[in-house]
């Protein structure tokens, strides 16, 4: 009996070390294209988000397809702190904004990735918050008055199906085109996400949210006030050097 005891513990024991073994080395082999999936990922919203890259669906070779988007559209990208001044040395698509966010707002690194067509150029930031089940995160390009909103993109990691896993969704993204971040005195005042039939007046800085979404609602509209918010010292910069 025992004997037998000692080849079940060390046959267990092989198997453990066995398997262990072989999924390290397919997470090993596999990682290479994880890490393409998630930066085609990034660069697919943040093309969205300047409404490039709209074929990819149609797309033969959807990465090849991705790349000559980000090589025709996205101009240069760029790391700034709270007081509006360029970080030397620091990729923009290697700053996480989950890590970033964590750390008080004089510490964070700030990304921009700038975006060119025919008509117009943008300035893209990445934007993180928290929602009602998880992180909520997305990218919000300005037009180049640093001001008004030409487009967003958001997502979510596990937000409810048909209420709050809507702000991903075009009916809720659209409202925020043409809005603007700052008040008639200059003052930041960001996006509003207002209960819908709640009484407020919607404007050029509030939005609706999605019914029976409240509070992921909430998390965007912190998201947008908080995130947003480290950038004002460089947007007033730049808008004061274009005045």
């Amino acid at each position: 009996m025992k004997d037998s005891n000692t080849y079940i513990f060390i046959y267990a024991s092989a198997m453990v070390i066995i398997v262990a073994a072989v999924l390290s080395a397919v997470a090993t082999i596999l990682k290479p294209y994880q890490d393409l999936n998630i930066e085609m990922a990034r660069k697919l919203d943040i093309l969205r988000s300047i409404e490039k890259a709209e074929m990819v669906a149609a797309a033969e070779n959807r990465v090849a397809y991705i790349d000559e988007e980000w090589e025709r559209y996205i101009v240069d990208s760029y790391v700034i702190n709270h007081l509006g001044e360029i970080q030397e040395n620091i990729d923009a698509f290697e700053v996480r904004v989950r890590e970033e966010n964590r750390k008080p707002v004089e510490e964070r690194n700030l990304p921009i990735f700038v975006g060119r067509d025919e008509e117009n150029e943008y300035f893209i930031i990445p934007v993180y918050g928290r929602g009602l089940w998880g992180p909520v995160f997305g990218y919000v390009a300005l037009e180049n008055d640093y001001n008004t909103i030409f487009g967003v993109i958001f997502d979510h990691e596990g937000e409810t199906p048909g209420l709050g896993a809507e702000i991903s969704m075009p009916a809720f993204e659209n409202q925020f085109k043409g809005k603007r971040l700052f008040d008639e005195d200059g003052e930041f005042v960001s996006i509003r996400v207002v209960k819908p039939g709640g009484g407020v007046p919607l404007n050029e800085h509030r939005v609706d949210g999605v019914s029976g979404g409240t509070i992921t609602g909430n998390g965007v509209d912190a998201m947008l006030r908080d995130t947003l918010g480290a950038y004002v010292e460089y947007f007033r910069k730049q808008k004061n050097q274009e005045s």
